[in-house]
């Protein structure tokens, strides 16, 4: 059974808390979202890029989680569900500060685009030792907080938070054609800003001893 699928199956541990809780164990909630605490935060962060309106949005979305918890049907994992409340609620608060950033892709391209493989396949494979230092995971988070917002949300979601195709698809109310499309142009976009400034960044003697997924 794939986790897509798992929805609220009987005897699963996540169901039989969700029920703990509509039956009066309020208190267990937080046993419910603690898996999710830090992917809901970095989608709202991925929106704002402000991190304490990031975390008045996480405890929006928690609060309204819990207020509709009764409505969740497990079409989707509990996750999923979570974090498109937590994007619904980032993209409000956008729209009402008037700050909201603008993309001038037409999705209906999009959505019919042929996708072909970046010529960076995964942006981390950015070799580990590199990653490690500050300054190199400095680089690559400013690299995806510059992303348009519709690129960000997805980076965010596959490559740092590893959800499927499917679920990324749900959390953002988007086809699935469409989120492998954004996530192909987001990583060209980040190969294009990352890869002068990692060069830079890395001393010339341990350049020479390292094969650029890219290159």
């Amino acid at each position: 059974m794939t986790d897509s699928s798992m929805g609220l199956v009987a005897g699963h541990p996540e169901t039989e808390l969700i029920a703990s809780i509509l039956a009066g164990e309020r208190d267990r909630f937080h046993d419910l979202i603690r898996p999710y605490e830090r992917r809901i935060y970095l989608t709202a962060f991925s929106v704002v890029k402000n991190e304490a309106e990031a975390e008045d949005i996480v405890q929006e979305a928690v609060l309204r989680a819990y207020r509709k918890l009764a409505s969740f049907r497990g079409e989707s994992k509990f996750g999923t569900w979570l974090t498109a409340i937590t994007l619904n609620e980032a993209r409000l608060r956008l729209r009402r500060s008037k700050s909201a950033l603008t993309d001038s892709l037409d999705e209906r391209t999009e959505d019919g685009a042929e996708v072909t493989p970046a010529v960076l396949t995964d942006w981390r494979e950015v070799p580990l030792a590199a990653l490690e230092r500050g300054e190199i995971r400095l680089l690559l988070q400013e690299a995806i907080a510059s992303l348009p917002e519709t690129f960000r949300e997805v980076v965010i979601l596959r490559d740092m938070e590893e959800m499927n195709v499917s679920e990324t698809a749900q959390a953002l109310g988007i086809s699935i054609s469409l989120v492998k499309v954004r996530l192909h142009r987001a990583r060209l976009m980040l190969q294009k800003i990352l890869v002068p400034k990692l060069r830079a960044a890395i001393k010339p003697e341990r350049r020479s001893r390292w094969r650029w997924p890219w290159s």
